[in-house]
């Protein structure tokens, strides 16, 4: 974004300064790289590795990729590119960059609501990987074990089978006189189908159980990490991010050159990428790609907002834009065949087919992908290490980036906090206050905590700040206090701005937002268990959603 300062005497030359002697400067990036790799990590997370290939094969396969780019370029960029330039401009962050509509500041703390939410569950998401990457670093991973005092009774029964017959009989390939291969396998995986719901459901709401120990120890690991690394500010996360946004990519390009060398890639790939024309005709496969690169993009959480404010007044966030925008995108796809590579390998071991071992979310992170690297023999630890550090650095980067939106809307409100000791303890008891507010999803039934919190604090509350965030930058800010004057801030544009903008995007917006109404259900009718999420859990997640809401107007 280069910007128009000789025609336009109320647009300064420089990234303007708080006029207070004070008041400490504004912070900024060391290089310009910083604030690319930042941008980069914050939006490829882990949604890219464990949501998008579950969306593509549920949606068309390859065929999702033309609604999921066309959506990138009519929602996603255009929102993407408001949000740096009202970061750039202002050189504020998420609180302080509504002095240019102050009646919509509520926009602003919205953002830091939803953010403050978000941050609880991600960092257990993180804790979750931190507690799997030391699990795994054994001879033999230890959740391929089925004789240890964590197992059921069903699957020690497995065990017993397994250790009572001939190798060779546990192959479900193998040709031999015998059957009980076949009835090994059959027994399995009707164990699989039958037992799978019972134990996800056996702590519920109304009963979490007990708080795990360790996952507490490995919350707190990592909630010091993200301490240090945002204590001294972008001085110190910008230097993070040089190797927490790059190795994802490393891991990802390793694991898809490995997957491709396994038995049953081949099935895996084509399960992920196999077109199906007539979901093009389906709209929930198009709100399914719009919110996909809406949530994968990070935008209207105010990150981003954040991220720009640090940069040189006239940096060039266009170029940045379509960076970091197309980058995350493709990463998806290119995540997709790692994904699917594994499990093509898991179903052929298991003679299945690959729909039987394919999960989303949390379920292809820590189930899935760990019972596939269980089957491939001496290497399995390595790609455990691997992949359980790339899940850390893909969760310590978006974590970053939305932990810092709450601080910097507090250094905003109160900016003789900003410096020193004071700063140092601003950052330190963000972060406590997170840990603490975590405790829920550290109990035994904290993946339905995780889930909770997820589908309310980020979903609806999200869509509609996203809508008042563009109608206020766009038909506020930019022509009820001056006639294009969004516009005026920014030298090049072009018609493809000018129609997203004033239109497309919008519309875009209110699509989704109609859409996810259209579809909504109850958590317990979501998850088939209405057990273990009670009406008291709906009724909590619709406060959390409509307090976003209201907070925002």
């Amino acid at each position: 974004m280069s910007n128009k300062v000789a025609s336009d005497p109320e647009v300064p030359a420089q990234k303007p300064k708080n006029p207070a002697s004070d008041e400490p400067e504004q912070e900024s990036w060391g290089r310009h790289l910083e604030f690319v790799l930042s941008c980069i990590g914050y939006c490829v997370g882990l949604g890219n590795v464990w949501r998008f290939p579950y969306l593509a094969y549920q949606n068309g396969g390859g065929v999702f990729f033309i609604p999921y780019f066309l959506m990138l370029f009519l929602c996603g960029i255009p929102l993407f590119y408001t949000e740096l330039a009202m970061g750039q401009f202002s050189g504020l962050g998420t609180l302080g960059v509504w002095k240019a509509a102050p009646a919509f500041k509520g926009i602003g703390y919205g953002m830091c609501l939803v953010t403050f939410m978000v941050i609880i569950y991600y960092n257990v998401v993180i804790a979750w990987s931190v507690h799997y990457l030391f699990s795994g670093f054994q001879k033999v991973l230890p959740w391929t074990k089925c004789d240890e005092w964590w197992n059921t009774a069903t699957t020690k029964g497995q065990c017993a089978i397994s250790k009572a017959v001939a190798e060779d009989q546990l192959d479900c390939r193998a040709d031999n006189t015998l059957d009980y291969d076949r009835l090994f396998w059959k027994f399995n995986a009707t164990v699989r189908a039958e037992w799978e719901p019972v134990l996800s459901g056996k702590y519920t709401m109304d009963e979490p159980g007990s708080v795990l120990g360790d996952l507490v120890g490995s919350n707190l690991f990592a909630w010091v990490l993200v301490f240090l690394c945002l204590f001294k500010g972008i001085q110190s996360s910008g230097k993070v991010v040089y190797f927490t946004a790059t190795f994802p990519y490393v891991v990802l390009l390793i694991l898809v050159i490995f997957g491709a060398t396994l038995e049953g890639a081949g099935d895996g790939i084509d399960f992920y990428l196999r077109p199906d024309l007539s979901k093009l005709s389906d709209a929930s496969v198009w709100s399914a790609a719009a919110t996909q690169i809406f949530f994968s993009l990070g935008v209207s959480f105010g990150g981003l907002m954040v991220m720009a404010s640090y940069n040189k007044f006239s940096n060039n966030i266009l170029k940045d834009t379509l960076i970091v925008a197309l980058g995350n995108c493709f990463t998806s796809v290119f995540a997709g065949f790692g994904v699917f590579s594994f499990l093509g390998h898991m179903a052929f071991k298991n003679c299945l087919a690959v729909d039987a071992v394919v999960k989303s979310g949390p379920g292809l992170a820590f189930i899935a992908y760990p019972e596939a690297m269980g089957l491939i023999g001496g290497s399995g630890p390595f790609i455990s290490f691997l992949f359980f550090v790339m899940l850390i650095t893909l969760g310590l980067d978006s974590q970053f980036a939305m932990v810092d939106v709450g601080i910097a809307g507090f250094f905003d409100e109160f900016p003789q906090f900003k410096k020193g000791w004071k700063k140092t303890m601003t950052v330190g008891i963000y972060c406590l206050i997170g840990f603490l507010l975590g405790f829920p999803l550290m109990t035994q039934a904290g993946l339905h905590w995780f889930n909770l919190i997820n589908d309310y604090s980020a979903y609806h509350g999200l869509l509609f700040l996203a809508l008042f965030f563009t109608i206020t930058v766009h038909y506020v800010y930019g022509f009820v206090t001056e006639k294009f004057r969004f516009l005026s801030n920014i030298k090049e544009m072009n018609v493809y701005f000018y129609a997203n903008w004033y239109a497309l995007t919008p519309i875009m917006i209110l699509f989704i937002i109609g859409m996810a109404f259209a579809g909504y259900k109850t958590i317990g009718q979501a998850y088939g268990d209405e057990e273990v999420y009670p009406a008291w859990t709906n009724n909590l997640g619709l406060k959390l959603k409509y307090f976003i809401f209201t907070f925002s107007i």
